[in-house]
């Protein structure tokens, strides 16, 4: 049975935001797949997650993606499913995996500034989670 979004945990909403922003370019990079893994793994808000959702969550992301009105699905989904106060913390893992590879493309700053705008992340705490982001992933 597939998973909707209407059954999202916290933790699994966070998820489809990280994969969200990583398949908006319509290609899933390695570099983004591994911090997608290492957050899951890492952040104590996923402390509690299981790990056997993750192939659920992805699919049903892909399918809410696929979807004409997709991102206005995932924004519900958010607000829906999500403390209010973990909204900073969705932006913070969306901008780390958009900076995963070393430069955020224009489809991946547009779905970040949508997210800004559907979730009301205030400007400058948005402009600090995303400089953290490019000085946590920028190579020599």
């Amino acid at each position: 049975m597939a998973l909707k979004p209407a059954d999202f945990t916290p933790e699994d909403t966070l998820l489809a935001v990280m994969i969200a922003v990583s398949a908006t370019d319509d290609t899933i990079r390695t570099s983004e797949l591994v911090s997608i893994e290492r957050m899951v793994n890492h952040l104590p808000v996923f402390s509690n997650y299981e790990m056997d959702r993750l192939r659920q969550v992805s699919a049903a992301t892909f399918d809410i993606l696929a979807e004409e009105d997709g991102l206005d699905i995932l924004w519900d989904t958010v607000r829906r499913n999500l403390p209010e106060r973990l909204f900073d913390t969705a932006y913070a893992a969306a901008c780390d995996v958009a900076a995963a590879d070393g430069a955020a493309r224009e489809s991946e700053l547009r779905l970040l500034a949508d997210m800004r705008y559907e979730l009301n992340i205030d400007r400058l705490l948005a402009a600090a989670i995303e400089a953290g982001a490019r000085a946590r992933h920028r190579i020599l």
